[in-house]
């Protein structure tokens, strides 16, 4: 679905200079390529010192003329000092961080000088030019990681602040009025049922809550009714969600304004635990983390929802925590508090750009407020549910941030930040540059099929140089984000998109407002397998090439091993680059693997999700004869249409195929009764369980499910990725299993509820 609006930005000469730049840099480079390949005189004659100068390089640069295994201990005592740091300090502390980002700044720049001053492949055009594509595009990757290091050494934590502040709203001394915002496009009604409730559930008596309804649905209208929420609709969509947003503020009166997204249900201690930092005048946003009650399309399409955390894990566990420290939090859309004064001081929510949230909270910190960031899961909304969604999201949200080089909000220009917020906002900026050099880490081992060597280094210098960084940069990775993504399983989780993102990031600079506003599809049931053709097209190809040019380049290092260790030093040069190009692409072809199969999207015949909670219950069973008789059990899955329930006593009949019996269950714990049907009973094992299905479910009962499965306080609770070895394994036990040839199409319940 797609709502389209035009920016009021007609885009001055001043504002389209980041265009104008690219486009320069990008001609200027093919200029240079263009003489350099026609042989000209000046720009050969530079090229060929410059490839002295890298044949030559200063002595500290180069390895140690000493045996094998001492140039290893470097690598070896950094990596266990990396290890004993993880160990005594198994959750990042300021001192641990410190001393780890110290070692790794210095094995970056100790890196970075040698592969800009030893490595570089100026022997002949066709080398130089890949030698230096490559180069520039694996320096941006390490920019963005120098920059979050940087920023790492300022991490914040207010979960202790907010104890304190949340003291006066539960005395009800500070007690601001609240009003809520549901914004929806197009959601089915079911899904923002949950979300109304959710909300009106939150402990807070100051609260109004409102749903923003820009589809102006008659449906929708009698849905608020129903539930006892206000309903605002506007005639037409401009701007999107920020014009539906801000029509809202100028219809209504509070003082603070809670907005949700349409399928995000907070808990009920939602209110109680942000609107406390309010007591500061200066604060004008607080922001939680987004989690998510179904599983990621990619884990679920690898069949490990209960083993990977959903992608955003690593944003809101490390990247939001270190923004804190420097003043530039990043406003999510969801799940947020915000001052109206602030808010309409500051013109309201950005409506000439597709992330209307980010550039919003960009000015709110111009005009000096505070916007901060709360790491406590106080709300949960549902993930993408296929491939397809996932990528219109994350499209949406690539396209919208660059447009800050193309509106006023520019982060980088805005008056009134100071250049360590800038630099925490340059770093997301550039974060989606690196998928184009996520691309050319996959073209760059093609290379060397035909002879082209990007690359130049002995083993002895990779060793001494690359391995140390590498292996406690991998080391620490995953301790750096607070155990929320393996390196390996962030490596997948980034080639899925990488072509798509790459395009949309040209696109963007090219013609930043040529796309509307596009709603991820939420709600959504598919019956069997689907795979997504229009994104693997572009890895098929890369699967097919790599393939090829691994089984050409190990028949080249067979056949001409002996001859070339016997021939010239260049030879000799040239099969190292080979075996350097073969790890490279056995190591592509994996990952190119995983993310084929991350594009298989397996059935989801509900759109309803299921929660492994535990409640002991009460079933008063009818049985074939109309009596009755009690059954005591526990839930073992339960969602907003039934429940799998298994029971502590034996003798329950098998159900004929079709037959169903009538059931009334009591959830003991929480005090719900409810009325549907035994639709499966099972026999095997210890213990008998049965399967029901909720029927005539009255608006009371429908109000106790969803605060039983949504809103209780400390529900979202977070688990850790596997370790780089662990993910590593599972990786290549999914490749060879994967989830369509091992028959469970079966959907799993949700683990992350945990009762």
């Amino acid at each position: 679905m797609v709502q389209t609006h035009k920016s009021p930005l007609q885009l001055p000469l001043a504002v389209s200079y980041a265009t104008v730049a690219m486009l320069g840099v990008v001609a200027i480079a093919l200029a240079l390529a263009v003489a350099w390949f026609s042989g000209e005189g000046q720009i050969a004659r530079i090229l060929a010192q410059l490839n002295l100068l890298q044949q030559s390089p200063p002595m500290w640069l180069e390895a140690p003329m000493v045996a094998g295994h001492y140039l290893i201990f470097p690598t070896v005592a950094l990596f266990l000092c990396a290890v004993a740091i993880t160990y005594i300090s198994p959750q990042p502390k300021p001192w641990s961080r410190a001393i780890v980002i110290a070692v790794l700044l210095i094995l970056v720049g100790r890196y970075v000088s040698w592969r800009s001053l030893s490595t570089l492949n100026f022997s002949d055009p066709l080398n130089g030019a890949a030698s230096i594509v490559l180069f520039v595009m694996e320096m941006l990757g390490l920019l963005v990681s120098i920059i979050q290091l940087v920023l790492l050494l300022r991490v914040r934590d207010r979960r202790s602040q907010a104890d304190q502040m949340q003291l006066a709203v539960m005395d009800q001394t500070f007690l601001p009025s609240v009003a809520v915002f549901i914004p929806t496009y197009d959601e089915p009604e079911f899904i923002l049922r949950r979300t109304i409730i959710g909300c009106q559930a939150m402990d807070y008596p100051n609260k109004t809550v409102y749903l923003l309804d820009d589809t102006r649905r008659p449906e929708i209208k009698q849905l608020a009714a129903k539930l006892g929420c206000e309903y605002r609709t506007r005639p037409n969509n401009h701007h999107a969600k920020a014009g539906n947003l801000n029509r809202a503020i100028a219809e209504t009166e509070s003082d603070l304004i809670a907005s949700f997204d349409a399928d995000f249900v907070p808990t009920r201690n939602f209110l109680l635990r942000t609107v406390g930092f309010f007591q500061d005048p200066t604060v004008a946003l607080v922001q939680t983390p987004q989690s998510f009650y179904n599983p990621d399309p990619i884990a679920r399409n690898l069949g490990l929802e209960d083993i990977l955390t959903p992608e955003e894990e690593v944003f809101y566990r490390q990247i939001q925590p270190m923004r804190d420290g420097v003043g530039s939090v990043v406003c999510s859309g969801t799940s947020f508090v915000t001052r109206r004064s602030a808010l309409e001081s500051a013109g309201g929510f950005v409506t000439d750009s597709l992330s209307e949230d980010y550039f919003t909270a960009i000015r709110l910190a111009s005009k000096g407020h505070k916007i901060i960031y709360l790491d406590e899961k106080l709300s949960a909304g549902l993930a993408a549910e296929n491939i397809a969604a996932h990528a219109v999201q994350r499209l949406r949200w690539a396209r919208g941030t660059l447009q800050a080089f193309f509106i006023e909000t520019n982060p980088l220009t805005i008056p009134g930040l100071k250049l360590v917020q800038r630099l925490g906002h340059l770093e997301g900026i550039l974060h989606w540059f690196t998928s184009l050099s996520r691309i050319i880490f996959l073209i760059a081992p093609l290379f060397y099929v035909f002879g082209v060597i990007p690359i130049r280094s002995t083993p002895e210098e990779i060793i001494y140089f690359f391995l140390p960084y590498y292996f406690v940069q991998i080391t620490v990775f995953s301790w750096l984000n607070h155990h929320s993504r393996s390196a390996i399983l962030s490596d997948v989780y980034s080639l899925v998109l990488a072509f798509p993102l790459a395009i949309t990031v040209i696109q963007a600079m090219l013609s930043p407002f040529g796309t509307g506003f596009k709603v991820t599809p939420k709600g959504t049931s598919s019956q069997g397998f689907r795979f997504n053709w229009n994104l693997a097209w572009p890895l098929m190809l890369m699967f097919i090439l790599t393939a090829c040019s691994i089984w050409l380049n190990l028949g080249e290092c067979l056949a001409k091993g002996n001859w070339a260790l016997e021939s010239t030093p260049a030879a000799a040069a040239h099969l190292r680059g080979l075996g350097i190009g073969w790890i490279w692409s056995l190591y592509n072809l994996m990952m190119l693997g995983a993310a084929l199969l991350v594009l298989l999207d397996v059935p989801r015949p509900n759109p309803y999700d299921w929660f492994d909670l535990r409640r002991v219950v009460r079933l008063q069973i009818s049985d074939s004869n109309g009596s009755q008789r009690i059954w005591w059990g526990t839930t073992t899955a339960i969602s907003e249409i039934g429940a799998t329930i298994t029971l502590t006593q034996r003798g329950l009949p098998n159900l004929a195929p079709g037959e169903t019996r009538p059931v009334q269950i009591s959830i003991s714990e929480n005090l719900i009764d409810l009325r549907g049907k035994i639709t499966e009973t099972c026999n095997e094992g210890e213990f008998p369980c049965v399967t029901v299905r909720f029927e005539n479910v009255s608006l009371t009962e429908t109000r106790e499910l969803v605060e039983l499965l949504y809103c209780r306080p400390g529900q979202w609770r977070r688990w850790n990725t596997p370790g780089e070895l662990k993910s590593l394994w599972i990786l290549v036990k999914t490749l060879f299993r994967p989830r369509v040839l091992t028959g469970n199409t079966k959907i799993k319940a949700m683990t992350v509820a945990k009762g």
